[in-house]
């Protein structure tokens, strides 16, 4: 199988199974990609997701240069390939529970695209980085030019985008990129540790603290304060909230069920 996916308990570990190719993306691994996605959003019992590449040596090193780019370039694009692409690079599929990327090895291209779609990432100590797409004449259409700029500071930012050089675990680590650089060994128990932990909380304020985060960015602080009090509203309306009091008070573990 092009894709892993695989559910465990509250986590959903998606792994890209490519690895003679260096876990590149090419059409049909692209579709598995985008539908995992769109399922870890709709499963009510997922509520955290882990995506890494197999073997050791490549998370994602983008798109296949001899089936997808072909695809990409030729006139024969339709909405539906596009409708393809855009979720399996994390684009605009409002997908709101917490993402842990777990790099280990090359992070390149439409990889690194999709690493900018998650929300904590652990590499590994060989791991590398870039953005190359305009060393080849095209453009860096899974998010780079959008995203990149707003995580990192911006001459950072456009250096990779407009340079094409690699970055190394500890450089992305310093210019705030990525969270942790991690032995190899360590790499998925670190991720399943920060996933578990997100488990631990409630499922519905982590979903409405990203959702805010991501919504608010960019807007006057009025405007975020609106949308920042709306969600408030909602999650200490929740059963969640409830419960997370009634465990605080009797000092236990709170048994939350995302409602």
């Amino acid at each position: 199988m092009a894709l892993i996916y695989e559910k465990k308990e509250h986590i959903a570990l998606i792994t890209i199974n490519r690895p003679e190719a260096m876990n590149a993306l090419d059409p049909e691994t692209m579709e598995e990609l985008g539908n995992a996605w769109l399922d870890v959003r709709d499963d009510p019992n997922v509520w955290v997701a882990i995506v890494t590449g197999a073997g050791d040596k490549a998370f994602c090193v983008g798109a296949d240069f001899k089936k997808t780019i072909p695809w990409i370039t030729s006139e024969a694009i339709t909405r539906q390939t596009s409708e393809m692409a855009i979720p399996a690079m994390l684009k605009g599929i409002d997908l709101w529970k917490p993402v842990i990327a777990a790099v280990n090895g090359y992070c390149l291209a439409g990889g690194m695209e999709m690493l900018q779609g998650t929300d904590i990432r652990i590499a590994a100590e060989h791991a590398t980085f870039s953005v190359a797409e305009v060393r080849w004449g095209f453009f860096p259409g899974g998010g780079s030019p959008v995203r990149l700029p707003r995580q990192i500071p911006y001459c950072r930012a456009m250096e990779i985008l407009l340079i094409g050089d690699r970055i190394s675990a500890e450089e992305a680590c310093q210019i705030g990129l990525i969270n942790k650089v991690v032995p190899l060994p360590e790499l998925m128990p670190t991720a399943m540790n920060y996933a578990q932990r997100i488990c631990e909380n409630g499922p519905l304020a982590v979903r409405a603290v990203k959702e805010c985060a991501i919504r608010t960015s960019g807007l006057p602080l009025d405007q975020a304060y609106y949308i920042e009090r709306m969600f408030s509203t909602i999650v200490f309306q929740s059963e969640d909230a409830q419960e997370g009091t009634k465990a605080f008070i009797e000092k236990r573990k709170p048994d939350y069920k995302g409602r």
